[in-house]
């Protein structure tokens, strides 16, 4: 008697977390079976705005009038078509609907949880988009490709150069973009050493007036710099770009380029006129 009792007991409780199992698991629901002796109702989580189906054998009835939450579904034999319903709040459903003569089902209730999405975007999606950080523009890759560029151009700006001892120096280029001039330099080196370059230089230089005149320099920091070698072998030849956010001078300035050699004193200074400056390309 009580082996028969525990194992009854048993059953009920393997029912019974059956039934609460199937009662909070979501229904994944794809597919409703109507037909035409039989009203098959929907109710939805939010009244319904608009119900389509695809074929004309399907009807979908609501309250056109006064919004609902639940719509009657009929059918007459046919192919399977699909059925679109959008709640008034911009949720949409669908589902494939077919035939069927004899139906097992006439009641469905739909979750949320089975929308496919929304008419439209959610507001604070839309909010998470506006604060989202600007892509970042990677700026050194900008300078690597336009400077590669300034240097295979045989443009000319006019005729700035200077030479010592064999080391010859040419700002053969000025150009403009973004806010920034470009210098295009070539440096050639026609003596029989090589050339150790320690350092190239950019500045403004004004003339004080004065009984006592004398020369000031306000130095340029280049915001990038492309191709400077650290040596230049003999018989050969390096051209480089200096990248310097824009600036312009009066005709009472120059721009200064000092080329300075390592442990050697073929040093050159070459003088650029406000012109170039004031006009590049």
């Amino acid at each position: 008697m009580k082996k028969l009792i525990l194992i009854c007991s048993l059953i009920c409780y393997t029912a019974f977390a059956k039934a609460q199992t199937t009662k909070h698991t979501p229904e994944v629901l794809d597919t409703i079976y109507a037909n035409d002796d039989k009203n098959v109702a929907l109710f939805f989580p939010n009244p319904i705005r608009q119900g389509i189906t695809g074929a004309n054998h399907f009807v979908f009835t609501y309250n056109r009038e006064r919004e609902q939450h639940f719509g009657l579904l009929q059918a007459k034999p046919g192919k399977e078509s699909n059925l679109l319903i959008i709640n008034n709040n911009g949720d949409i459903f669908s589902y494939i609907v077919k035939y069927k003569n004899h139906l097992k089902r006439y009641n469905y209730f739909i979750p949320l949880s089975t929308a496919i999405g929304n008419e439209k975007p959610k507001k604070d999606l839309l909010t998470n988009l506006d604060t989202l950080p600007a892509p970042r523009f990677d700026k050194s890759a900008y300078y690597e490709r336009f400077c590669s560029y300034l240097i295979k151009r045989t443009q000319r700006i006019g005729r700035i150069k200077t030479r010592q001892s064999g080391i010859i120096m040419a700002v053969e280029n000025i150009v403009f973009d973004k806010e920034e001039l470009y210098f295009v330099v070539q440096v050639d080196n026609r003596s029989s050493l090589d050339y150790d370059l320690n350092f190239m230089d950019f500045s403004i230089t004004t003339r004080k007036k004065g009984k006592k005149k004398s020369l000031q320099k306000l130095y340029q920091t280049p915001s990038y710099v492309h191709k400077k070698p650290t040596k230049i072998k003999k018989g050969t030849s390096a051209r480089m770009v200096f990248v310097l956010p824009k600036f312009s001078i009066s005709n009472e300035r120059r721009v200064v380029v000092e080329l300075n050699e390592t442990n050697g004193e073929r040093n050159l200074a070459l003088l650029i006129a406000d012109h170039f400056i004031n006009h590049p390309n």
